[in-house]
């Protein structure tokens, strides 16, 4: 299990209760209710010796300050980073955690600590376009190279994918997106693992096994319970979920997690204070908004998949019975998220169209957020992938990214109704 064992002493709460007191004591900042926003760069010590072993402490994990709450630079480190990186931890079930001034930023960290020239990752396709263009554009400028699967579900396309990309060099990267971005795609997490297990028999060497957790987020969907090794969530989207920051985190195994902090503090990628104080606020009521965004997904999923203009929807709960897909919703997902998309028959010009005669839906390219958010996907998210690449993972010109908000649930469909009345 990669999840710390827990501490007998303290009481086990379930992932909705640690999100709201995790990581805090009242006691540390004057008996207040809520975290304190720490708005400074540096902090102050009370002599040399302290300055030193607190220096000691962080670079050398060892001395009087080791263990303890001292903080240098906020580049470094801060309060406010700290509680909400040990809430992270705890909500996800993990050993350790970071967090980034943006969801990219926390991919971008695991591709630069665990990919080294000559060696390579295996991805799903489809994937965040950011990421496809980091592991398939930017990193091969570093020397590593990359392969990828279409099926998450299927043992066989999985596989082959690592066997290109051993043909190659070593493979020291496994990175999935489940449900994937833009087209709710699952990927079987413990197949997945069983995969690297395949692939450390046959190159000696065991690959990381990342999972981009964004969609369904640490209450729908739980990684490390399938033995997965890190953890990336674009603190962004449902996390934040008022469309109004920038974050990003990764969770995992403590061994893993320790390089990247030693990394981050020269890339300078941390979250700053006011931001770090602003997801501890959100994080408190995702669930919540979680639960009431995916009742209206259904609802407007429904309603599309019935619709004459629309060829197809690509919502989780409507995957197929009797498929390996739909086995691993069931045993892996505990809901089907509020994001999805669906297809209109036609292409870019009848999507344009429908798009531009929304009122109250806003087209923007975040998703998870208060706002229902609408995109087309083939020229916004992943305009900058190659056609080929968007058809092969199911997006067509016809494409089209919902990400159903808390708006009246008949607001949203009355809208979309008479925008689909120009297609």
């Amino acid at each position: 299990m990669l999840s710390a064992m827990p501490d007998p002493k303290k009481p086990q709460f379930r992932p909705e209760t640690l999100a709201i007191v995790s990581g805090y004591n009242p006691e540390d900042a004057s008996r207040s209710a809520k975290p304190p926003v720490y708005m400074t760069a540096t902090f102050t010590y009370p002599s040399a010796q302290v300055a030193k072993d607190v220096h000691r402490a962080y670079f050398d994990g060892d001395g009087p300050e080791a263990g303890g709450s001292g903080h240098i630079y906020s580049r470094l480190g801060h309060p406010g980073l700290d509680i909400l990186e040990e809430r992270l931890a705890a909500i996800d079930g993990a050993d350790a955690a970071l967090a980034y001034c943006s969801g990219m930023a926390a991919h971008t960290a695991v591709a630069l600590a665990y990919l080294k020239p000559g060696e390579g990752v295996v991805h799903g396709r489809p994937f965040y376009s950011g990421v496809d263009g980091l592991f398939n554009e930017i990193m091969p400028q570093f020397g590593s190279h990359s392969a990828y699967w279409t099926d998450g579900c299927d043992e066989a396309n999985m596989w082959a994918a690592c066997e290109a990309a051993m043909a190659r060099g070593p493979v020291a990267l496994l990175a999935a997106e489940s449900p994937g971005n833009p087209t709710a795609a699952l990927v079987d997490l413990d197949l997945l693992v069983k995969i690297a297990g395949r692939v450390e028999a046959a190159q000696g060497r065991r690959p990381i096994v990342m999972v981009d957790n964004t969609l369904l987020g640490p209450f729908h969907q739980r990684p490390f319970e399938h033995g997965v090794d890190l953890c990336v969530t674009s603190l962004t989207k449902y996390c934040a979920g008022h469309s109004d920051l920038l974050a990003g985190a990764i969770t995992g195994r403590k061994d893993l997690i320790d390089p990247l902090k030693l990394q981050r503090l020269v890339w300078g990628s941390h979250l700053d204070p006011y931001t770090a104080w602003l997801v501890l606020r959100s994080l408190e009521t995702v669930h919540l908004r979680t639960e009431r965004a995916m009742e209206n997904a259904l609802d407007v999923a429904t309603w599309l998949r019935a619709h004459p203009k629309v060829a197809g929807v690509t919502y989780l709960g409507f995957t197929p019975e009797g498929t390996p897909a739909r086995a691993v919703f069931e045993r892996q997902c505990k809901g089907a998220g509020s994001t999805f998309s669906f297809h209109l028959h036609g292409g870019e010009a009848e999507a344009f169209r429908m798009l531009d005669s929304l009122k109250l839906l806003k087209m923007a390219v975040n998703l998870g957020g208060s706002n229902t958010l609408i995109c087309h996907s083939a020229s916004t998210t992943h305009y900058a992938v190659a056609r080929e690449m968007r058809l092969a993972s199911g997006i067509t010109d016809g494409t089209i990214r919902l990400s159903v908000g808390l708006e009246h649930v008949d607001d949203i469909i009355a809208d979309l109704a008479q925008a689909l009345e120009a297609v």
